[in-house]
């Protein structure tokens, strides 16, 4: 009887990774629906942002797929009103091409992003990147820290500090400040975080981790001089510099 109780345990543990699925083409999210759902995914459909953020208020969800052209409130206003103190990452839904929309998203707290028309084997591979880097947590439960100059980052707690100050990090920020303060002092390139911190290569004209470095030296109020100072190495990445690091 035990071991049928804990069968279900774990049974129900490991139900299907939620997903929120925002798009006004009901079509797209019937086909999407159905290919996640064979993929071991449960999803939730809606087709306009104010029922998106209904719905993030009435349930838990693992991760958002958000179009940015919606009716009345759209992508960009849903992720305006959830604010930096979101913790659901988010995949954007952009028009092919459309680099606006990309940079524009990606600031306003956006995981990643997906031009449309996709592959649905791409947004499934997308999806579960993106969950791979948010269950991140280190080994026992044990918080591990990492402190350069006044920033400390809390890997357990996936918290990030400046002079004891909380500063508000999306998902995918938090992972490539995490690569720069694990490499403190040393080059990292653009296709290294690209893969590392985004679970995807590099591809022509991506300007994503560059949006995200724009976006920490803004949150962490680190200014060019400053000290740490996240550097642009012409040609080669990014490095995080500190002359206590």
């Amino acid at each position: 009887m035990t071991n049928i109780s804990a069968l279900q345990t774990d049974f129900e543990s490991a139900r299907p990774p939620r997903v929120l699925l925002v798009d006004d083409d009901r079509e797209l999210c019937q086909m999407l629906s159905e290919y996640l759902s064979a993929e071991h995914f449960e999803v939730t459909s809606v087709h306009d942002g104010g029922d998106a953020l209904a719905a993030l208020q009435a349930d838990d969800f693992e991760i958002v797929i958000l179009d940015v052209m919606l009716p009345s409130i759209g992508g960009f206003d849903v992720m305006r009103k959830l604010g930096a103190s979101n913790t659901t990452p988010i995949l954007m839904l952009t028009a092919r091409g459309d680099d606006v929309d990309r940079i524009v998203g990606l600031e306003l707290g956006a995981d990643d992003y997906l031009g449309k028309p996709f592959n649905p084997r791409e947004l499934v591979a997308r999806i579960r990147a993106i969950l791979r880097r948010a269950s991140h947590r280190s080994p026992r439960g044990v918080p591990d820290e990492l402190a350069v100059g006044p920033i400390v980052l809390n890997c357990g707690t996936r918290q990030v500090h400046v002079a004891q100050k909380l500063v508000a990090l999306t998902g995918a920020e938090f992972r490539v400040l995490e690569l720069l303060m694990r490499s403190a002092g040393q080059v990292i390139s653009r296709d290294s975080m690209t893969e590392q911190a985004l679970g995807r290569k590099l591809a022509p004209y991506d300007r994503s981790i560059d949006t995200h470095i724009s976006n920490l030296r803004r949150k962490l109020d680190l200014e060019s001089g400053t000290n740490p100072e996240i550097k642009n190495v012409r040609g080669s990445g990014y490095t995080l510099t500190c002359a206590h690091a």
